[in-house]
């Protein structure tokens, strides 16, 4: 629509309207130019009354001008012919409907077009193009319920299928459960019961040779006399307990090449290798590695875990008469390095051996509560002493052992125990049961008795050199020496003696070796850790 035009204003030349636009039907839709030309409010073409309430108007093409009177005249030109307005005082204007020009109003007898109904012409050629719309048009696709069922059907299915397999797996998974508990339940009755049934010792024994032990032995040898005293470390790791099982000088061990020996001969003159060895054979225990711990490294070792406190059975005299003593006697006594070890080494006078032994042992369980239960501390502490370490036990190793014992030792399940062995060196019954089988889990298998004899020599001749001579004598003859000490006092003839009958003959050989009469042979009492003992007297011409 053109806004600069008025589209009321009336054209008094009577010229065509023009079209406006098109409905919605494909109508054309003409200007409002010609006051012939009434639309509703809707844009729509007013319809026509009938014709018989009809006059026609029209234009005077001669004249050039609207004779509101005159009638209808037949239009030749080439143009579309439009038929005039109705009166003013009409209430309804007629449509407006265009023909081709030249076509004559109407045939002979015919009604006019308007009184005929007729359909009006087509629209001009524009007006053909199709006006679609959207609603004529769908591309949404509408859901197929019958789909929908099917499918919510076999979700349901499956649903189902599964919640039922689902509660058959947990039907038997809590079967095997219950099956498993009442295995468990009923196995762990039987147990208590054999447990409650069997409190004897005998079956406590065969329990503990099962258990996993982790054992290392420890030699403390003295730079000052040429003493030595051994232990063995016990970490039971399935009891979770320790011990420092304490083991004499006295004991009989095998010799290398064959024979026996002492402990202490055996760690003075074979080294720690083969009295590790031999140790083995006799207890039945497996030893891994063996500890040589002099005194100046126990010294630094106490030194190193700041010290250690223990109970003190005896006082420890000074180096000089009238000194003061080292180590006082008492409870909770605070000890030093150079302190600990003058108690783990001192025997007075007479005294037991095992006194010795037994102090000892107390200073290796009181620097085990002090040193730490980390094995990267505890190894750090056995590289301060800068020993050089037994092929058997690396640093390493021994470090991770000081730390489970120094965690036992810390909890209060760590004891500490003696093997007694009898006259002859050898370990009995009582020994065999409570230490060996308990506590180390080994079988004894004690030194061949028909094995060369350990000969003991006293020098009881007044002098110093006799006791050596007879001993070069002794070894020479094939026999095993061992060092009894020297007399009290003088004795005036020479005596051989034995404890067992079954070595006799054996001190018999050993007098004729020295060249003692056979008269000197006879049973009695010797030193505890020889098989034949020799008492050389002034009679002894070595």
């Amino acid at each position: 629509m053109n806004d600069r035009q008025d589209p009321y204003a009336q054209d008094p030349y009577g010229s065509q309207p023009q079209v406006h636009g098109y409905d919605a039907y494909g109508q054309p839709v003409y200007r409002p130019d010609a006051p012939e030309r009434v639309y509703d409010q809707y844009g729509q073409p007013v319809q026509q009354q009938p014709a018989q309430h009809q006059q026609g108007y029209g234009y005077d093409v001669q004249a050039g001008g609207y004779d509101p009177y005159a009638q209808p005249q037949q239009v030749h030109e080439p143009h579309q012919f439009y038929e005039p307005p109705q009166p003013a005082q009409q209430t309804q204007q007629q449509e407006w409907i265009p023909r081709q020009a030249g076509a004559p109003a109407h045939e002979a007898g015919e009604a006019p077009r308007e009184e005929r109904h007729e359909p009006s012409p087509k629209v001009p050629e524009q007006a053909s193009a199709p006006d679609y719309r959207t609603e004529q048009f769908s591309f949404i696709e509408e859901p197929d319920e019958d789909s929908e069922d099917v499918i919510d059907w076999l979700k349901f299915s499956e649903s189902r299928t599964e919640r039922r397999d689902e509660r058959k797996r947990k039907g038997r998974n809590r079967v095997v459960a219950l099956v498993v508990v009442l295995v468990l339940a009923l196995g762990g009755a039987a147990a208590y019961m054999w447990w409650a049934g069997s409190g004897d010792k005998k079956g406590a024994t065969t329990a503990s040779g099962a258990q996993k032990r982790d054992v290392i032995v420890v030699h403390l040898r003295q730079t000052q006399g040429g003493g030595s005293s051994t232990a063995l470390l016990v970490d039971n790791e399935t009891t979770r307990k320790g011990t420092t099982v304490l083991l004499p000088n006295t004991l009989a061990v095998a010799k290398e090449g064959g024979g026996s020996t002492t402990l202490g001969k055996s760690v003075q003159d074979d080294g720690t290798g083969a009295t590790r060895d031999a140790l083995n054979t006799l207890l039945g225990a497996d030893i891994k590695g063996s500890w040589r711990l002099d005194t100046p490294y126990l010294e630094n070792l106490v030194e190193l875990v700041g010290g250690i406190a223990l109970d003190t059975d005896t006082d420890v005299p000074g180096a000089k008469p009238g000194d003061s003593p080292v180590v006082r006697k008492g409870t909770a006594q605070n000890l030093g390095g150079q302190m600990a070890v003058a108690y783990a080494t001192y025997r007075a006078s007479g005294e037991d051996p095992g006194k010795q032994l037994a102090r000892f042992g107390q200073v290796m369980q009181a620097v085990l509560k002090k040193l730490s239960g980390d094995p990267a501390a505890a190894t750090r502490t056995v590289e301060s002493l800068a020993q050089i370490p037994d092929p058997s036990l690396s640093v390493e190793q021994l470090g991770a052992s000081l730390a489970r014992l120094a965690t036992l030792a810390k909890a209060g399940t760590y004891d500490t125990t003696a093997l007694s062995a009898q006259s002859d060196g050898t370990l009995g019954d009582q020994a065999t049961g409570k230490v060996v089988k308990d506590v180390l889990g080994g079988t004894v298998k004690n030194t061949d008795k028909n094995a060369t004899p350990r000969v003991g020599v006293k020098n009881a001749t007044g002098g110093k050199g006799a006791s050596g001579a007879a001993q070069v004598t002794l070894v020479n003859g094939g026999y095993t020496v061992v060092d009894a000490g020297t007399a009290g006092t003088a004795e005036a003839a020479s005596a051989v003696t034995y404890a067992d009958d079954r070595r006799e003959a054996d001190a018999k050989e050993v007098a004729k070796t020295l060249g003692l009469p056979a008269g000197a042979v006879k049973k009695g009492g010797g030193a505890p850790n020889a098989d034949v003992t020799v008492v050389l007297g002034k009679d002894y011409k070595g």
